[in-house]
């Protein structure tokens, strides 16, 4: 195993037969499980994502009989925030609870994984992972790098940013710094901003500290804890630059081989249903955020026609450099670009819009 040495799995010394574990009630004469430990990047007190990492606790540790368990770390617990896949990947922690674009500065294919400005919504984006030859690409990208990634989380379109000031024109973001996630970032850039990848828990103190002029984040009800209204009150939508986002769950592919068969089945499982929950809980939550921060005083808008234009015409600029100097972030593209072409017949007759 790469890395320093470190404990993989390591028996739960506090679960006795009977005793409740992460919600869940072991069944008499249940074995201590074994524990792997999860570094999260988001907060456990988070909507949906860090709902979604206790609810796959309780599942694994309910499902397992009492074998296998999930311990859950805050950000910041095991290693730094922004550092979790990269720490599992050379073996300084197990697993992690990210998304793939933390790893994507070594290779902005992985951003693809995740979510993909003006990219498709959720049915479309669960087609080509699991029926068009995402998922093998990812795996194939994360194994070398000794990852194993689960799809755990998948979420609808986010919100577009918070901004002290109305934007009226792409001349407005010019100068602008901003924390973006993504390859969305590189849309930014084009038009003029500086953007910075900050984890949920630095954005609202850079803002406060004037170290950034505005910010985006994710879903409403996602942002809302955050308070990034406090600090900014306009409020733009759609969020063009993900329409559906992935976040998985990261294990060290050694420890991944070592789990028996059917742990992996679980896990593979618990992550389906988790993600199954996650679309549910992100299309029901967002109006009542929505309603709530208007009360508080922001500003919702949508973005004029002619800055989504320019948006959109900078996001085909970067794909066309992005596949000239990085042959992976090309291959997988063109994986994506050949399934959306197809998919858009039956788009086209199935929709109603």
């Amino acid at each position: 195993m790469k890395g320093k040495a470190m404990n993989v799995i390591r028996l739960a010394v506090a679960v006795v037969a009977g005793m409740a574990w992460g919600g869940a009630v072991l069944p008499a004469g249940a074995v201590s499980p074994a524990v792997i430990d999860i570094a999260s990047t988001f907060p456990g007190s988070m909507p949906i994502l860090g709902d979604a990492a206790h609810g796959l606790a309780r599942r694994v540790a309910q499902v397992s009989g009492g074998e296998l368990a999930l311990a859950f770390h805050e950000p910041g617990e095991l290693v730094p925030a922004a550092d979790t896949v990269r720490r599992v990947a050379d073996g300084t922690i197990p697993a992690a609870w990210a998304g793939a674009g933390w790893f994507a500065p070594g290779d902005s294919a992985y951003h693809m994984f995740s979510s993909v400005p003006f990219g498709p919504g959720i049915g479309e984006y669960l087609a080509w992972l699991y029926h068009g030859g995402g998922l093998e690409l990812a795996r194939e990208m994360f194994h070398r790098e000794g990852v194993h990634n689960i799809p755990c989380i998948l979420i609808p379109p986010e919100a577009s940013g918070w901004f002290r000031k109305e934007i009226s024109t792409v001349a407005d973001l010019r100068g602008l710094r901003m924390r973006f996630f993504g390859l969305g970032a590189r849309v930014m850039e084009k038009l003029g901003a500086t953007t910075y990848q900050l984890p949920p828990g630095e954005i609202l103190p850079a803002m406060q500290q004037d170290r950034i002029d505005a910010a985006e984040f994710s879903l409403p009800s996602l942002d809302q804890p955050l308070q990034l209204y406090t600090a900014a009150r306009f409020y733009y939508f759609p969020g063009w630059h993900q329409q559906a986002t992935f976040f998985d769950l990261y294990v060290n592919k050694s420890l991944w081989e070592r789990l028996p068969l059917r742990h992996q089945a679980l896990l593979e499982t618990a992550c389906g249903e988790a993600m199954r929950d996650s679309i549910a809980a992100g299309e029901a939550a967002q109006w009542q955020a929505m309603k709530e921060m208007q009360a508080e005083g922001v500003r919702l808008k949508r973005w004029p026609p002619a800055i989504l234009v320019a948006f959109e015409k900078a996001w085909n600029e970067v794909v066309t450099e992005e596949s000239a100097k990085n042959p992976n972030f090309a291959r997988v593209y063109a994986s994506y670009a050949e399934f959306r072409a197809n998919y858009a017949i039956w788009k086209h007759f199935s929709n109603m819009q």
